[in-house]
């Protein structure tokens, strides 16, 4: 099995297929997942999906089939193989649909096994997924949290735009006229203060923490600038919701305005996506946890990443345990060097495999 899995991510690998442009390995994968028994279909928006087993509970295992743009020329050295998407995130996809090829014909449940495309993207994969109506009892999200780490908890995000304008005049005379930039900067002053109880400031994961992305203002170099736009990037922590902190910026900025006269503001989402933390003493959990000590005799890592990603979409639809799990240093995604370990690769199938049958055991007993 092990030459299989590893002839299959290679495969994989050889396959280009940045955000956009994942036919290719769709149509690969799924007469690959037929041929190991799965019940296979490809929907409407080019996600591959593999099932196995029938009743409860489903579990879903759910990986991307996407990559940034880049090409890495496939080659192993020193037991590390190399090429775009060996850690973000074929890898995890071909652990799961290894791991899960297992339990064909022999399994006191469901498994779904989905490759999504458009991950890297807008994510009209997972939500075209969710769309379907299936609601799985628990699920993994397959990204690079490194073998022997469980990620638990991801930050929302809030991405805004906010639009600033005043009075245009003649640059000679400044001090007539307000100047869009300078208010615009002020406004951003204001929302880089914006803090809740709730939050723990001296943690990175649940506290807010904001970064001006982009400024466009001005015009002549003679001119008072008249417009300026903001866009900035809000990362929100649980138990905040991203809805929330756009309420609280919206009322801040209309009292900004409301004490600047001659400014007009405007705000507009640009893209909001809810934090999601799962319960670290969950089933799935725990399962997991189990897993990974016996696969690789040691104790797991329960990760909190400030950034965000398909399991906050998934959490928060599901309303079921979530975690994200998968071979590989995040460090390495996006990067021109990005590779994989083979033998990290190799235990993560058995740490899948042990965790679905772990799970199915805790499931039945509580």
């Amino acid at each position: 099995m092990s030459n299989y899995a590893v002839s299959l991510l290679t495969r994989m690998l050889e396959i280009y297929s940045p955000s956009g442009e994942e036919e290719e390995l769709s149509v690969f994968l799924a007469p690959e997942m037929e041929r190991l028994g799965f019940h296979v279909w490809t929907d409407d928006v080019g996600n591959v999906i593999g099932e196995t087993g029938r009743g409860k509970p489903i579990i879903l295992l759910c990986g991307h089939m996407d990559t940034v743009h880049g090409r890495i020329p496939i080659r192993v050295e020193n037991n590390q193989l190399y090429g775009r998407g060996a850690v973000d995130a074929k890898t995890s996809l071909a652990a799961m649909i290894i791991a899960s090829s297992t339990f064909i014909k022999r399994l006191p449940g469901k498994i779904l096994v989905v490759g999504v495309v458009d991950e890297e993207g807008e994510g009209k994969g997972i939500k075209h997924f969710l769309e379907s109506g299936i609601s799985p009892d628990y699920a993994i999200f397959g990204e690079p949290s490194g073998v022997e780490n469980i990620t638990i908890g991801y930050k929302g995000r809030l991405h805004l735009k906010i639009t600033c304008e005043t009075q245009a005049g003649h640059s000679a005379a400044p001090w007539l006229f307000e100047n869009a930039v300078e208010k615009a900067i002020e406004i951003w002053k204001v929302i880089q203060e914006l803090h809740f109880p709730q939050e723990k400031l001296e943690s990175r994961f649940y506290s807010i923490t904001s970064c001006l992305t982009k400024i466009r203002g001005g015009k002549e170099a003679s001119t008072v600038p008249s417009k300026c736009h903001l866009y900035m990037d809000l990362r929100i922590p649980p138990p905040l919701t991203s809805r929330q902190v756009f309420e609280e910026v919206s009322k801040r900025v209309m009292q900004y305005q409301a004490a600047n006269l001659g400014v007009s503001v405007r705000v507009k989402i640009e893209d909001l996506i809810e934090p999601f933390e799962v319960d670290s003493s969950s089933l799935l959990v725990r399962a997991l946890s189990w897993a990974i000590r016996k696969v690789r005799s040691s104790s797991p890592r329960l990760l909190r990443k400030t950034g965000t990603g398909d399991m906050n979409v998934l959490g928060n639809a599901l309303k079921a345990p979530v975690v994200t799990y998968g071979p590989g240093d995040s460090h390495l995604d996006h990067t021109p060097n990005e590779h994989i370990g083979i033998q990290e690769y190799l235990d993560s199938v058995q740490v899948y495999r042990e965790a679905v049958m772990k799970l199915l055991e805790l499931h039945k007993k509580r």
